[in-house]
């Protein structure tokens, strides 16, 4: 086979041909960490790089290519520079290599990197049929997915059961995929739809349900290792990382394409950077455990942990392979090279986790926003129209009739600079002020940088500003509200440098309000981290003065450095600043304040009109318009209405990106390297050489190369956008991992709903995992997903209105004997419910199932709402969800174990959750029993069990009622019938047929 790369006809593998020449000859002086010339042979990045004299390589072209030359002994230096010369056959081989696009089927690797096994992927490598293309596309326009299934049945002269009966198909599918039980109405209309497609209807119905979300979404959590805690010792909350949860849930109800879905937890940062739901999607990669008590020492071994998690995760979660296995040595069974793995963990080298703002609601703020500019804009452009037509004439009239000039006991000042050590960014406004947004980081310094003329500057006005884009109005933006202003400090000097700068003594400072034990005389005490605080006065404006021990200014202009520092809490920065200066020594908090540049306007003013500069011109007219009536009038309006100018709602999200602020939690030294190595057996003290970015080779058949994958990031972006790469890569179903990708997914899919993957080991499609049972229908699952836009709930549907999902759990001993694992589906099987839907088809039950979605989740046991709401604690799980077998989330979780043990039939009978549900589901039963017992248990094997008590249930559990009534009315217990009914009902939610479904 030929293909046509670069305009030249080559071999498929001309690398192969080249391969063992560059190693034995070139990578000694050109490639690793010692590369001469900067040209860097391990890479074809390297290759055509230009080096330190220029370009080597021009790929497609060997005869414009300097390297041809140095090799040939042409031109100096020659190549290699100790040894003989290269045989012409190597030196042909080298420029027909050259001239089919120098293609690289895998980096080389320096001697002494990574070992030595499968350091190139062959084609038989290839030939793994999970890492095959899907065979044939995989589709056929007239298959189904009984023709898979019955076609291995029959080679075992087996079939299938009949169709269960409609009662248990509907509570099947009712479980499957919402995880509750159905209503009593929605059996019988189900029981009463006698038309073709009523079980079709059935299963779009529970699709379309915001319930399928809840459910699915667990399904995913497991694979993602999803918490909301770091882990370890200290296993510190993580209060941001729900919005995953949320994200997952969101995405599976929009029936979001899979590839996409993929796409956007792997690099959601850089494809839709504006996007809430794509950076809420990249906590996956953050999911994992994270170290918060690291040394110095510590720190480089961790990062390489958390490389592993983050690459082994998509590895196992989204590939079905064992990629982490390679960290130390080749993958024992798999065709992945520590090459591989290393470049392939590479792609986060420097993705961290983060907590960032972000407006989760942007299209409310967009609508809000533009009612607003709409109204707002009229009211400038009188402003500004007024200052072009009338400004001008009406300044010539004051100055002649003297340019009387107020003397406000306050200067508002305008910085220089205005910055935050944080990066967060402070906004000017127009009153002055200066607003904070985007970080907000552990601690903070606010850095003011003022130039005025001021001379006897005597005191400092610091005001903190209330202001809707703050939890509560702020001022300050902790999560209350509050700030803590640790130290506020000021140093002065010339303008023009004529005098060092110095720090000015503070004497004193007022406030308007001090919060008990946090007083304004500790932030200008020697203490650096205690503080002002106003806690409880939030949503106020407050003030402080700080007089200075002498007054400052100099003739010709002073400079003042003012310094707020915010260490004595987290988080509690302020968040709308306003400085003024005064030159009176007792000035109190009030008073009238003015713009700082009337200041200069007294000498302006000195100066001839004639003689007066472009620049004095404009503070002139800036300055006089502060003093104008009609200015003021005009600019009030545009002032009063800016107040109610929309702030966008701006909401604590964890998302994994690269050039933020990391979660660091004591952590000593960097968060991170911006390099990955190689490591020898692992050990981040044997480096051998760095690893670029780069895939899986098995799975990488592009003819051109990596090339094909790799995506530059825009200009200045602080993103590498490996990431991009990865996920181009990974969706890639024609030249990447896209092929695996599907399989894995609608093998997940089959799995939760047939019991049993096609591939029993669904986390690993290696030589190591099972074989598929049914290769051919996982082909065509994968194929409809891919054709269908990786559309998950259309698989969903092809699965379950397929007989083999829709036929009874009957056990046949005949079919046994011939497949005692049903591996063959000979029968639906019967499958126990997973903890969260045990627990939530109890409250279902109860009628006290809260169904709000979304938000934060708590450790209350008693919460309500469905169990995915649940706050995931490392150390500190949900005991009734472990005893069901909810695993921890160390690592992905791609199946279940399903275990019966005594403790799980105690807690039923015990637990004091499930006794509350029981007497919530009583009170369901008990106007019915008021009537008639018999209706009243009718009505509770309904709704526990979806089916009708038989005549012997019927008659024992009326018996029972009846007995239990009389044997609390014998005790004196008037609640009795109340009692009667907990038990009764905790005895349905303790049968094996509520927590199985056939």
């Amino acid at each position: 086979m030929l293909v046509l790369l670069c305009g030249v006809a080559r071999a498929e593998k001309p690398f192969e041909e080249v391969r063992g020449i560059l190693m034995d000859n070139c990578v000694k002086c050109h490639g690793g960490e010692k590369t001469k010339g900067e040209f860097d042979l391990t890479t074809r990045e390297g290759l055509l790089h230009p080096g330190s004299e220029g370009v080597n390589v021009v790929a497609g072209k060997s005869s414009e290519s300097r390297l041809m030359k140095l090799i040939r002994h042409a031109e100096e230096p020659h190549m290699p520079d100790k040894g003989k010369k290269l045989s012409e056959i190597d030196i042909e081989k080298i420029g027909k290599w050259i001239d089919a696009g120098a293609p690289y089927d895998a980096p080389l690797i320096v001697k002494g990197g990574a070992p030595k096994g499968h350091a190139v992927v062959t084609a038989e490598d290839r030939e793994w049929w999970a890492f095959r293309p899907i065979q044939g596309n995989g589709r056929d326009a007239h298959a189904t997915i009984d023709e898979f299934v019955l076609a291995r049945l029959r080679e075992k002269g087996l079939g299938m059961n009949p169709p269960a009966e409609k009662r248990k198909l509907i509570r099947r599918a009712t479980l499957d995929l919402t995880g509750l039980p159905p209503t009593i109405a929605e059996i019988e209309a189900f029981l009463k739809d006698e038309s073709s497609d009523a079980w079709g209807k059935v299963v779009d119905r529970l699709l379309a349900s915001p319930r399928y979300g809840e459910r699915w979404g667990r399904h995913w959590l497991d694979l993602a290792r999803f918490a909301e805690s770091h882990g370890y010792e200290q296993d510190y909350d993580r209060p941001a990382a729900y919005h995953y949860r949320d994200f997952v849930i969101r995405a599976l109800n929009e029936d979001m394409g899979f590839d996409r879905f993929v796409r956007l937890q792997i690099a959601g940062d850089e494809l839709e950077p504006s996007n809430p739901k794509a950076l809420k999607a990249t906590g996956f990669l953050g999911a994992g455990t994270h170290a918060t008590q690291i040394t110095a020492n510590q720190v480089e071994k961790e990062r390489y942990d958390e490389l592993d998690d983050m690459g082994g995760t998509v590895g196992t979660a989204l590939l079905g392979m064992t990629v982490g296995c390679a960290r130390c040595h080749d993958h024992k069974y798999d065709p992945i090279p520590q090459a591989d793995y290393y470049r392939f963990i590479s792609t986060f080298t420097t993705t961290v986790r983060s907590e960032m703002d972000v407006d989760l609601r942007p299209e409310k703020y967009a609508k809000a926003k533009k009612v607003f500019d709409a109204e707002h804009g009229p009211l400038v452009v009188a402003v500004k129209r007024f200052e072009k037509e009338e400004l001008g004439e009406r300044l010539k009239a004051w100055i002649s009739k003297g340019a009387e000039l107020p003397k406000p006991r306050w200067y508002v000042v305008e910085a220089k600079e205005a910055k935050a050590k944080s990066g967060a960014v402070l906004s000017r406004l127009e009153d002055g002020s200066y607003l904070a947004s985007g970080a907000s980081a552990t601690h903070d310094t606010y850095t003011f940088t003022v130039r005025t003329p001021l001379t006897g500057i005597a005191v400092v006005k610091l005001e903190a500003l209330a202001d809707g884009s703050m939890v509560k109005g702020g001022p300050g933006r902790a999560a209350n509200g509050n700030f803590a202003l640790s130290d506020f400090s000021v140093t002065t000097g010339a303008v023009e440098g004529a005098e060092k700068a110095r720090e000015v003594k503070i004497a004193s400072a007022k406030a308007d309000f001090e919060q008990k034990g946090l007083p304004i005389a500790a932030a200008i005490d020697a203490d650096k981290t205690s503080a002002w605080a106003i806690d409880p006065q939030f949503g106020k404006d407050h003030a402080a003065v700080f007089y200075f021990d002498k007054p400052v200014g100099l003739e010709g202009g002073t400079s003042l450095t003012i310094t707020l520092r915010f260490e004595n809490n987290d988080k509690h920065a302020m968040g709308r600043v306003r400085l003024s200066l005064s030159t009176e020594q007792g000035a109190g908090i009030d008073g009238e304040s003015g713009p700082h540049v009337l200041v200069e306007l007294a000498e302006i003013l000195k100066v001839p009109d004639a003689a007066r500069t472009e620049e004095q011109k404009g503070k002139l007219l800036a300055a006089f318009k502060t003093l104008d009536p009609e200015w003021k009038k005009l600019n009030a309006a545009v002032v009063e209405h800016a107040k109610k100018e929309p702030r966008r709602e701006l909401t604590k999200v964890m998302v994994c990106s690269e050039g933020v602020p990391a979660i660091r939690l004591h952590t000593q030294g960097a968060d991170f390297s911006e390099k990955t190595f190689y490591l020898k057996r692992g050990d981040p003290n044997q480096k051998n050489g760095e690893a670029a970015a780069g895939f899986l080779q098995v799975l990488s058949r592009a003819p051109e190369g990596e090339a094909r994958w790799k995506a530059t990031p825009p200009k200045e972006s602080k993103l590498s956008y490996r990431r991009t790469a990865l996920a181009n890569w990974i969706t890639d179903k024609d030249y990447g991992a896209g092929h695996l990708l599907a399989r894995v997914m609608v093998n997940r899919l089959w799995q939760h709903h047939m019991g049993r993957g096609i591939v029993a080991t669904p986390n690993d499609f290696g030589v190591q995992g099972q074989r598929a049972t049914h290769p051919e229908l996982l082909d065509y699952l994968a194929s409809e997903l891919i054709a269908g836009e990786w559309k998950l709930k259309r698989i969903h549907r092809l699965i379950m209105t397929s007989s083999a999902y829709m036929q009874s759990s009957d056990f046949n001993e005949a079919a046994f004997a011939v497949d005692s694992e049903n591996a063959l589906l000979w029968r639906h099987p019967k499958m126990r419910l997973e903890a969260e839907a045990i627990r939530d088809s109890m409250l279902f039950a109860s009628g006290m199932l809260d169904e709000t979605m979304y938000g934060p989740g708590t450790l209350d046991e008693a919460m309500k709402r469905r169990s995915i709401y649940f706050f995931v604690k490392r150390s500190k799980l949900i005991p009734l969800m472990v005893l069901f077998d909810a695993p921890e989330p160390l690592s992905s979780m791609g199946q279940r174990v399903s275990t019966t043990i005594a403790p799980q039939a105690l807690a039923l009978m015990n637990n004091p959750q499930v006794r509350e549900w029981a007497k919530g589901f009583g009170k369901r039963l008990l106007p019915a029993a008021e009537k008639d017992l018999g209706a009243a248990v009718r009505l509770g094997y309904g709704i526990a069990l979806g089916r009708e008590a038989t005549a012997e249930e019927l008659r024992e559990s009326v018996e029972f009622l009846e007995q239990q009534k009389q044997e609390f009315a014998a005790a004196g217990n008037k609640d009795g019938m109340k009692l009667a009914l907990t038990d009764f009902c905790q005895s349905l939610m303790c049968l094996n047929e509520f927590v199985y479904v056939e």
